[in-house]
C-alpha cells in the first residue's frame, strides 16, 4: 500500500566530529521517503527551490518515489546548519532559512487521493491538519511534531492530534505535552489527547511502544525495542525520520495490523534509523539494499531474544 508523506525535502550543512557535510540533500520528507521505500510505495508532498536539480530528482527515482507532488518555487530550498561537536546526540542548530518552505501550501494531486497510509512529517500543525483533513478516507494516519510546534503552537497541534492514529515523539516531546516528567504517565495522557498508538523514540537507547486505553492509574501496554550498538556515529541528523519511514513503511507493507506487525514495525524502525547515522545526510539510505535491512533486522533479533 503506498505511503503519502508531507514534509520537508531540504539541504544541510552538518559538523560532527567525524567531519563535516556541505549541503547534503536532507529534509524530513526525505529521509522517511527513502527509508520507506525498502518495503512500500512512497509519495511525496513538498516545495523545493531552484537548487533542487537533477542530482537531488535521481535520488528520488532511484527509489521509485513518486514526487508528482513536489511543487517547484522559484528561489532556494530550505537550509538548515547545524552541528553535533558539543553532544552527539543533541544537534546545535547555527542557521535556518526557511526559504521558498515559508510560503509552502501542500497540495495533493489527485493520483494520491487514494492512499491508504499518510504521513504527516514534522512541519506547521496548520499544514498537518489541512493535508488529515482532505485524507479523510486514509487507514492509518501517524505523525511527527518537535518542541517549538509544542511550546508555540499547542493549540494547533491538539487539533492534529484528534486526527491521528499514531504518534511518533522523543522522550522529551512526550512530557512536553503531557506536562508530566514521568513517561508512562504521560504517555497515557497524550494517548488521552486521540493518538491509539505512541512511540517514544530515546535516541541511542532505542524506542517504546505504547497502545491500548487504560484507566487512571494503569499503564498503557508498552513494547520496548532496542537500539542498534554503532561503532560509529557519522551523522545521526536523519535518524528518527528513518525511523519513522521503516516503522510506517513496514506496516504499509502488512495485510494486517496486527500486535505483532506493530512489534516487527519497531525493529524494522530502529535499523532503519541506524543505518541513517552511518553517513552524512542521506548517503547511506540512498547505497542501501534490502538485503542488508533482512540482516541488521536478524541481528537485532539475536541481540534480544534469550532463546
Amino acid at each position: 500500500m503506498p505511503i503519502t508523506v508531507v514534509g520537508s525535502v531540504a539541504f544541510d550543512t552538518v559538523e560532527t566530529p567525524a567531519g563535516r557535510s556541505e549541503r547534503s540533500l536532507a529534509g524530513a520528507a526525505t529521509y522517511f521517503s527513502l527509508s520507506a521505500s525498502f518495503f512500500t510505495g512512497v509519495r511525496v508532498i513538498a516545495v523545493v527551490g531552484e537548487d533542487f536539480g537533477p542530482a537531488e530528482q535521481a535520488v528520488f527515482d532511484a527509489r521509485n518515489i513518486d514526487t508528482r507532488g513536489i511543487e517547484r518555487a522559484a528561489g532556494k530550498s530550505f537550509f538548515w546548519q547545524g552541528s553535533y561537536l558539543d553532544n552527539i546526540n543533541e544537534a546545535k542548530t547555527l542557521r535556518t532559512d526557511l526559504n521558498v518552505f515559508a510560503g509552502f501550501e501542500p497540495k495533493i494531486p489527485d493520483a494520491y487521493r487514494d492512499s491508504e497510509f499518510l504521513f504527516l512529517a514534522n512541519i506547521d500543525p496548520v499544514l498537518q491538519r489541512r493535508v488529515r483533513e482532505a485524507m479523510p478516507n486514509v487507514k492509518l494516519v501517524a505523525g511527527d511534531t518537535m518542541n517549538y510546534w509544542i511550546k508555540d503552537h499547542r493549540p494547533a497541534l491538539l487539533e492534529v492530534l484528534t486526527g491521528l492514529d499514531v504518534l511518533l515523539i522523543n522522550d522529551t516531546e512526550a512530557r512536553m505535552i503531557a506536562g508530566n516528567q514521568n513517561l508512562v504517565q504521560a504517555a497515557r495522557a497524550v494517548m488521552g489527547l486521540g493518538p491509539r498508538f505512541l512511540v517514544v523514540k530515546h535516541g541511542e537507547y532505542g524506542a517504546t511502544l505504547f497502545h491500548g486505553s487504560a484507566p487512571k492509574g494503569k499503564a498503557a501496554e508498552r513494547f520496548r525495542a532496542p537500539a542498534m550498538p554503532l561503532e560509529e556515529v557519522i551523522d545521526p541528523t536523519g535518524a528518527g525520520d528513518s525511523f519513522a519511514g521503516g516503522f510506517f513503511g513496514y506496516l504499509a507493507s502488512q495485510p494486517e495490523l496486527t500486535p505483532g506487525a506493530f512489534r516487527r514495525a519497531m525493529f524494522y524502525g530502529g535499523v532503519m534509523g541506524s543505518f541513517a547515522c552511518e553517513s552524512f545526510g542521506t548517503e547511506r539510505l540512498q547505497q542501501l539494499s534490502r538485503p542488508e535491512i533482512d540482516a541488521r533486522f536478524n541481528l537485532f533479533r539475536e541481540l534480544t531474544h534469550l532463546d
